[in-house]
């Protein structure tokens, strides 16, 4: 069981150029279920596309702890899709973490 004390929420918020746009949505798929077929501690793995500017991502995350947002960062998926093939087609890139009220 969660304790809800512990539990940390991620939102991430990035921007892309519009040639670049399809490929961060797909890989950000592809890394969204990769998070949840491999990581236990993930609570909550969910990517919003702005319909309105596709350029414009923001993506929604909850870990059991801090040890299971460590070991998001850690895992050979984050790292090879998000670290490496994302990263860089990015032009903004802001991480917020929230710990979880209620």
């Amino acid at each position: 069981m969660t304790n809800q004390a512990d539990v940390v929420c991620v939102a991430a918020e990035w921007r892309t150029q519009p040639e670049h746009a399809e490929t961060v949505r797909q890989l950000m798929q592809q890394a969204a279920a990769a998070v949840r077929a491999n990581e236990p501690g993930n609570l909550q793995y969910v990517g919003h596309q702005d319909p309105k500017d596709p350029t414009h991502f923001l993506f929604y995350e909850q870990y059991a702890n801090q040890a299971a947002l460590e070991a998001h960062v850690a895992s050979a998926h984050y790292k090879e899709l998000v670290a490496t093939q994302i990263v860089p087609l990015l032009t903004e890139r802001k991480v917020t973490l929230y710990k979880l009220l209620a």
